[in-house]
């Protein structure tokens, strides 16, 4: 059953967040399909500029939450 999984990068400087997505997406169960990537956007864009210029080949396109904290990571099939 396809599922999705959340990765909060509250806490995080630019460059942890950003090994904290790829390690993820690594070890990624295949039944995943969305990551919800909860960046925030009150205290600053930093995060939330990196998680929508980041790439990776796993991921098939990204949503940009209701929430405008929350990027949301479609997992290529």
């Amino acid at each position: 059953m396809p599922y999705s999984i959340e990765i909060d990068l509250h806490g995080h400087t630019v460059e942890s967040a950003r090994s904290l997505i790829t390690s993820t997406l690594k070890t990624l169960p295949k039944d995943v399909r969305e990551v919800s990537v909860i960046h925030g956007y009150r205290g600053g864009m930093a995060l939330r500029n990196m998680v929508s210029k980041y790439s990776n080949a796993k991921i098939e396109r990204k949503i940009l939450g209701l929430n405008q904290g929350v990027t949301i990571f479609v997992i290529k099939r």
